[in-house]
């Protein structure tokens, strides 16, 4: 099979969770670049309208789907609107997150509970929503966006609730992978380091001269750079790859 058809997702179907906007969407385009007709799941309606609309005008079937990921219910509708439209799933990215600065000494459990619940709570919930599914029909890629965080304790801003969200992404993309290997379904993850990103924007001059000196490429990333690794793992192109943790962070992580 020559390269470019191992990497083509014509006439596959992808649901991109948080794709309304930030590295979400970015990923929303590169599917639909690839050849793939793609759901944007997220919150934000109306942001999420505007980039189906972006798809839609690149030829490619796309719909905006209103979904709260921590929800049970509101993952099951999410599902059942992209069946009844397009039959079956083929692609699940999994991309909603929230993240805030707080120490742990005096964080909240209902500030926990929040992220935990939308960050690793909801990837589960889409997983398996979307898994059942891919299982039935044997056959299916999902990638799961975890973090650097997950694999190191971030410094100097204080974030434990979402370090461990994002390390509990990780191991849940292992033993899913193990477990649904059998069924043709493969599960990935890819872990960003510091993106210029609507979540990271607003921290940014306030930390950006302790990331830099830590970041061997001595950059942050821009958001467009996902695009080559979402499509990597969507595709035939990593066909005998499952249960990785792909960490695209620079360097980082390296020391």
């Amino acid at each position: 099979m020559k390269v470019t058809e191992l990497f083509d997702l014509t006439d596959r179907t992808a649901v991109v969770t948080g794709g309304a906007q930030g590295l979400g969407e970015e990923m929303a385009h590169a599917l639909a670049e690839a050849g793939a007709d793609v759901a944007v799941a997220d919150l934000k309606k109306q942001q999420a309208e505007g980039v189906a609309a972006d798809l839609r005008g690149m030829n490619r079937r796309s719909m905006a789907v209103e979904v709260d990921v921590a929800d049970e219910a509101s993952v099951a509708w999410l599902v059942t609107a992209v069946k009844d439209a397009w039959g079956h799933i083929d692609i699940l990215v999994n991309a909603a997150g929230i993240v805030n600065n707080v120490c742990a000494e005096t964080m909240t459990t209902e500030n926990w509970e929040r992220v935990v619940k939308v960050d690793l709570t909801g990837t589960f919930l889409t997983n398996t929503a979307v898994g059942r599914e891919m299982i039935r029909q044997k056959s299916g890629s999902i990638i799961n966006i975890s973090s650097m965080s997950g694999i190191i304790s971030n410094c100097p801003q204080p974030q434990c609730h979402y370090n461990a969200a994002k390390a509990g992404v990780a191991m849940l993309t292992k033993s899913l992978a193990a477990e649904w290997a059998q069924h043709n379904v493969r599960v990935n993850a890819l872990a960003p380091g510091y993106m210029k990103t609507e979540l990271v924007l607003p921290v940014l001059d306030r930390y950006l001269e302790h990331w830099l000196p830590r970041v061997p490429m001595g950059r942050i990333g821009e958001p467009w750079e996902i695009k080559g690794p979402v499509v990597f793992l969507a595709s035939s192109a990593s066909s005998y790859l499952t249960g990785a943790v792909i960490v695209m962070d620079g360097g980082y992580t390296c020391w």
